[in-house]
């Protein structure tokens, strides 16, 4: 008979049961998130102090019951969960806008001097570099490493300048160097079309990723040259889609 003689273990195990039925009931009839909260911690603990001191039915009752925590996190504080993934996609919603915002801001003055010398019929030719450097060509023209502006970009590509002559190779946010003189495109059908601006707007980007931008000093027609291939008679709304597109 002396299995129906309680051991002190087993009394603590019987009072714990009945202190953790106690507390649910507490838990369940207060509906903020944050007393569940508290209850699931205060679970934990009961569970880890079942383990050390050996109590057999808290330890398979916690232990029938742990697979279920994390669904009842989420479930419990589905609120509370949807509102930080809605700040985080905001977030990064935001940063995006931003970095695009950048990117407009940048090219802006890009697309202001493009459409002036169009109006002018002043030829120019703009390369953007992008992932692949382009050391050698900078190099053979005349360093500048200058801030971009639209007033920049008039007074070099004018006439009277002795730096007109060429093309300017743009990196980030710098004009790293004008009058460079780049490779022509070998392709029989553009050499029968375009004169030497457009062949050299052509040629470096057979050669590389860059962007050039052509201003036809003939008809002011703004062509995009991309991997080689031309597209003329671009529209400024146009060019401001393509530059964005490149730099996503």
């Amino acid at each position: 008979m002396d299995f129906l003689i309680p051991r002190f273990k087993d009394i603590v195990d019987i009072l714990l049961i009945a202190f953790l039925i106690y507390q649910s009931l507490l838990i369940f009839r207060k509906s903020g998130g944050y007393q569940v909260l508290w209850g699931l911690l205060f679970i934990l603990l009961l569970y880890f102090l079942a383990v050390v001191f050996d109590l057999k039915v808290v330890s398979s009752l916690l232990s029938a019951i742990r697979n279920y925590w994390i669904i009842a996190v989420v479930i419990l504080f589905q609120p509370e969960l949807r509102s930080i993934l809605a700040r985080l996609n905001l977030s990064r919603e935001l940063g995006l806008a931003f970095r695009k915002q950048e990117k407009t801001s940048l090219y802006s003055p890009i697309i202001d001097a493009v459409s002036s010398m169009s109006f002018r019929k002043t030829g120019a030719l703009i390369v953007l570099e992008n992932k692949r450097k382009l050391h050698e060509f900078i190099h053979s023209g005349e360093p500048l490493d200058a801030a971009i502006s639209m007033r920049l970009i008039l007074t070099i590509f004018n006439p009277k300048s002795v730096l007109h002559d060429g093309a300017i190779i743009i990196r980030d946010e710098r004009i790293m160097a004008a009058k460079v003189v780049l490779p022509l495109s070998k392709n029989p059908d553009y050499a029968r079309k375009f004169g030497t601006r457009h062949l050299a707007g052509i040629g470096i980007t057979e050669l590389s990723d860059a962007i050039a931008i052509i201003v036809s000093e003939q008809n002011g027609q703004v062509a995009v040259a991309k991997s080689g291939i031309i597209q003329t008679n671009v529209a400024f709304e146009e060019l401001m889609q393509i530059l964005t597109d490149v730099s996503k």
